[in-house]
């Protein structure tokens, strides 16, 4: 019964996609790469792809990813990430930065983010893991309006 139900709620959310032809293709291709899944290629190509950006900065602005510089006479320090954008889709990100270290090792991002934190504590590979959400953001963007795929990776069995 619970099979059942998962299944009427993943149909729902992929014909909320489908009345949208260009939206539909963004989930598609996110989808076929591997370790994004069909809840997160819908929340990125609903909330994030379906709107139009000018530049990479752009779009993480729009996703809260940019530096929050505090400066006061002649200090200036960064304070972490603006955290202004839509939240929502900035903890699909983290989640999916995960994933594709995982399963997407061999890619360029996933070597840089390891070059980045070897031999570093938890705190650091934490804050990088946001860096890579942000990069992993641009290049997922690249990706699915041009169709050009990231550098390394590799689609799912389902997607090839």
């Amino acid at each position: 019964m619970v099979e059942d139900q998962l299944r009427a709620v993943e149909k729902e959310r992929d014909l909320a996609d489908a009345q949208d032809p260009a939206v539909e293709v963004k989930r598609q291709r996110l989808e076929q790469l591997q370790g994004v899944g069909g809840a997160a290629s819908s929340i990125l190509a609903r909330e994030v792809f379906a709107r139009s950006f000018a530049s990479r900065r752009h779009l993480a602005s729009y996703l809260g990813l940019t530096p929050s510089a505090y400066d006061s006479g002649s200090v200036t320090r960064c304070q972490g990430i603006s955290k202004a954008g839509n939240s929502w889709a900035r903890r699909i990100l983290i989640e999916i930065s995960w994933l594709w270290l995982r399963y997407q090792p061999q890619t360029a991002l996933a070597q840089w983010y390891g070059q980045r934190t070897r031999r570093q504590g938890q705190r650091v590979r934490r804050v990088m893991l946001v860096a890579l959400a942000r990069k992993l953001a641009v290049v997922l963007w690249r990706y699915v309006e041009t169709g050009v795929l990231p550098s390394g990776a590799t689609l799912s069995r389902k997607g090839a």
